[in-house]
């Protein structure tokens, strides 16, 4: 079995290296294929050197562009590759144009799909990661669904059940296994003078929330709200284009502590050792549920339900009252003795046991072996 592996955005990495380490692991036939869409692969080797993780064969550096031409270019250059490498497999993770069109030039070639984090569902189709989804769970035939409601989501959409298994969610294996790899390289709260639990931390990018004006302004100002309330620092790892946004519109903070963006392992010891996060990734709400600390979330809606049933996480919108009333109610609940920020794990973990990856390379090697 030859596996191709795509992926083109730093969290596509960060939650694709348990799957890399199991290849490795067996010494499987495997490549991966690096699309560059955020940013180029050279920015990225560093997370590559810091995962500890072989180096992509194939780059692409696509970079930016609008949602046509950037899927357009990953298509195209995905295709040829795989061509020439006639893999059994590819596996992509996640919801960006990316998977998208990495699913399709595999599903037209007649290359078997496996996507990992299959069935997760926001039902707001104005988010183009909503359509990403869709798309590639549909053309996939392996469908890695994190928990058992993505398996029932998948059912209702008719996807057979014989290309679902759930498998847990990879971030679990990648928070455990990054988390240890980190605490021996780098101690940030030291760098910026923080003590642990007496911090907030921010992180917010979404073009739904950085593009509008209206949305940005309420999440700013309701940090600052936060940061009055709690006279606590505020710590804003902010990403360039929302940078680039705020000075577009001409947005003024007081008392967030804005600080450049952070490799992975910096920003896992600042957010293991947070108050609470206030972000709107996906990833980080899992990420904040299996480190047991509380989140409050920028947007609207989440396609992370499992984070609100179990009451690690809670939705805010951008309204700054609300932001600041959200975080009120999740330190509430720590008073309240609902959890307790010196344990371990706050609330149980709904997203597996850290085995995510590993599951998934045995049902491959499983299915082909059938076959």
């Amino acid at each position: 079995m030859k596996i191709c592996i795509t992926l083109g955005t730093r969290p596509e990495i960060i939650k694709m290296s348990p799957v890399i380490r199991e290849c490795e692991k067996r010494g499987l036939d495997y490549f991966i294929l690096h699309t560059g869409q955020h940013y180029s692969y050279k920015m990225d080797r560093v997370f590559f050197e810091q995962l500890e993780l072989l180096d992509a064969k194939y780059n692409l550096d696509v970079g930016s562009g609008t949602h046509a031409e950037q899927t357009g270019k990953i298509l195209i250059g995905v295709e040829k590759i795989l061509q020439k490498e006639k893999p059994d497999v590819v596996l992509l993770e996640g919801d960006t144009n990316t998977v998208l069109a990495g699913a399709l030039a595999a599903a037209k070639l007649h290359v078997k799909v496996g996507h990992v984090e299959a069935g997760l569902r926001s039902y707001d189709r104005r988010m183009p990661e909503e359509i990403n989804r869709v798309l590639t769970d549909h053309c996939s035939d392996y469908a890695f669904a994190p928990t058992e409601k993505a398996r029932q989501i998948l059912l209702s959409e008719g996807i057979p059940d014989e290309k679902i298994f759930v498998t847990g969610n990879t971030i679990v294996d990648a928070v455990y296994q990054n988390l240890s790899i980190s605490r021996d390289r780098i101690n940030p709260l030291n760098e910026l003078e923080l003590v642990p639990r007496e911090y907030f931390l921010v992180t917010a990018h979404r073009q739904e929330n950085v593009d509008i004006k209206k949305r940005f302004k309420g999440i700013i100002k309701g940090l600052e709200l936060v940061a009055a309330e709690f006279g606590l620092p505020v710590i804003y790892p902010i990403h360039p284009r929302a940078r680039k946004m705020m000075n577009h519109f001409g947005l003024k903070a007081n008392g967030i502590e804005f600080i450049e963006p952070l490799d992975y392992p910096s920003f896992l010891q600042l957010e293991s050792k947070a108050k609470l996060v206030l972000t709107d990734s996906g990833g980080v709400q899992e990420e904040t549920c299996i480190l047991g600390i509380p989140c409050v979330t920028l947007r609207d809606n989440t396609e992370r339900h499992e984070t609100l049933e179990i009451g690690s996480n809670i939705l805010a919108g951008t309204n700054a009252k609300n932001i600041l009333s959200a975080t009120e109610e999740m330190l509430n609940k720590q008073t309240l003795g609902k959890f307790d920020q010196n344990a371990s794990l706050n609330w149980r973990n709904p997203f597996g046991d850290g085995r995510a990856g590993e599951r998934s390379i045995r049902i491959l090697k499983e299915r082909t072996r059938e076959k």
